[in-house]
């Protein structure tokens, strides 16, 4: 990928795009490899790579400059403001609806938050984009409703001149510090959900859901994890039984029910917990539009899930944050004793950790998912068995 703010070193937040991808690759798979090697035997799958540009279909801009002259990007190592609205990271349609920011702000004169001076009130613009149907889900960051009746009043022109915004919100964060968001969601618009799909599972992802940057490479990471499921159903192994622990809008756990039903003709039981209620309430949408029966979605604390329960379920699927799982929901699930074990990790470290302190399990495949492109970051799919 050639870009031009690397070149000059103005932005090097694509650490390793001076390596050719291929080496990118095989260096995260020795990393991996290495990190896993106290857990030998297993079988090492090819990493799935990634596109090499236009594969971030979810953008964090800080809004910088003046509302006369906006700009969206990033304060660079230098201290530099820098525009970003040409990132060739992102789709090209990317950079019609940035320009369209642009003039928003400066027709409704928002303020850029002012970091050392603490003044000002637009602090970022989150922007994500729908591979499935081409539609945006654009949401303002502010520190305070002080530009929300102008928001409100300019929104209308803003929707002519991007049809494409499906969703339109303003996330409130007051505080001075480095946070991307606060708990505050002030929803714009008649539609609330932008829908997605992978591998024709509906997700429908609301503004403060988790969902992958790299829909592309997220969807082979969901079909997988199911084909996994339903190469064990094949062998004889009963599935009838699924746990999805860290859910989100229920990619892993939809797509493995709705797999396993196709094939066994039989629909297996799914639980999905996730600590977000609206994400739960995404899930439950997907999974009657699949026409699953025999699932329950739940806003619930995932360690407490487990902690609480008493009897396993036939295949255990986790996706937990970059902390992983922690001592005790590894204790807890050693505990339980599931048959099969399905581990997504975005953090290798803390995986190799989580994989070390599960008693009584055997690594059988592993496979990294190149959702980060130019970094050192990586999703890593494993499938793990009772002995």
């Amino acid at each position: 990928m050639q870009c031009g703010h690397f070149a000059a070193g103005r932005c090097q937040s694509c650490q390793w795009l001076a390596t050719p991808y291929q080496t990118q690759l095989a260096l995260k798979q020795q990393q991996l490899t290495a990190l896993l090697a106290p857990l030998q035997p297993f079988e090492c799958l090819p990493a799935v790579a990634s596109a090499e540009q236009q594969f971030r279909y979810k953008a964090k801009m800080v809004v910088l400059g003046s509302s006369e002259t906006p700009l969206l990007g990033i304060v660079n190592s230098q201290g530099e403001a820098l525009d970003l609205a040409d990132c060739p990271l992102y789709p090209a349609s990317f950079a019609p609806v940035f320009s369209a920011l642009k003039d928003f702000i400066r027709l409704a004169k928002l303020q850029p938050y002012q970091i050392t001076e603490r003044r000002g009130e637009l602090k970022f613009i989150l922007l994500s984009l729908s591979q499935h149907s081409g539609r945006f889900m654009l949401r303002f960051v502010l520190r305070s409703k002080n530009h929300l009746a102008v928001i409100q009043k300019f929104l209308p022109q803003l929707l002519s001149q991007v049809p494409e915004l499906e969703v339109v919100s303003i996330n409130l964060q007051p505080q001075h510090a480095a946070l991307l968001e606060g708990a505050e969601e002030i929803v714009l618009t008649p539609q609330t959900l932008l829908r997605e799909q992978l591998n024709q599972v509906p997700l429908y992802l609301t503004p403060q859901s988790f969902f992958q940057t790299n829909p592309r490479v997220a969807a082979a990471l969901y079909r997988t994890a199911a084909e996994w499921a339903i190469a064990l159903a094949q062998q004889g192994e009963q599935l009838s039984q699924l746990w999805d622990l860290f859910c989100g809008v229920g990619g892993f756990g939809l797509h493995l029910a709705s797999a396993l039903q196709q094939q066994t003709l039989q629909a297996p039981s799914l639980v999905g917990i996730e600590i977000a209620a609206a994400a739960i309430a995404s899930a439950t949408q997907s999974a009657a539009e699949l026409g699953l029966s025999k699932v329950s979605f739940q806003a619930l604390d995932s360690a407490a899930f487990a902690y609480a329960a008493a009897q396993a379920p036939d295949l255990l699927v986790v996706n937990p944050p970059r902390r992983g799982l922690g001592t005790a929901l590894c204790q807890d699930i050693s505990r339980l004793q599931p048959r099969w074990l399905i581990y997504s990790s975005c953090n290798a470290q803390s995986l190799a950790a989580d994989l070390q302190q599960l008693k009584g399990y055997q690594l059988i495949k592993v496979q990294l998912f190149d959702l980060f492109a130019h970094s050192s970051h990586s999703e890593v799919l494993t499938l793990l068995k009772r002995q």
